[in-house]
């Protein structure tokens, strides 16, 4: 095994160190998905909170680098979609309770 230079935040790490910090990432994105969905399921939290989109978008922005970093496109994209819908549900969010202030 060829062990490649990487550099994550800054740093200068050995291939196998990259790929372990990289598999993390993208364990965290399946705890954080999944917890989002069980806590919605369990109705701690509603599709619409604030919460439930922040542990999906952050979720799935761990996921894309995983794939991305592993060349799994059809997951990347998949993922990248998933964080998209979240930005629109905050911002659908968010402009909901502006309209909502000034009235």
């Amino acid at each position: 095994m060829i062990l490649k230079n990487h550099y994550f935040a800054g740093k200068k790490i050995k291939g196998i160190m990259f790929q372990i910090v990289i598999t993390e990432i993208g364990w965290i994105g399946v705890v954080l998905c999944t917890l989002g969905y069980l806590l919605l399921n369990l109705r701690l939290l509603t599709a619409e909170s604030l919460n439930f989109q922040a542990l999906n978008i952050i979720g799935g922005l761990c996921l894309v680098i995983s794939a991305l970093h592993n060349s799994d496109m059809p997951n990347a994209v998949a993922n990248s979609l998933w964080v998209l819908i979240g930005f629109y549900a905050v911002g659908r969010h968010l402009k909901i309770n502006k309209v909502r202030e000034k009235n």
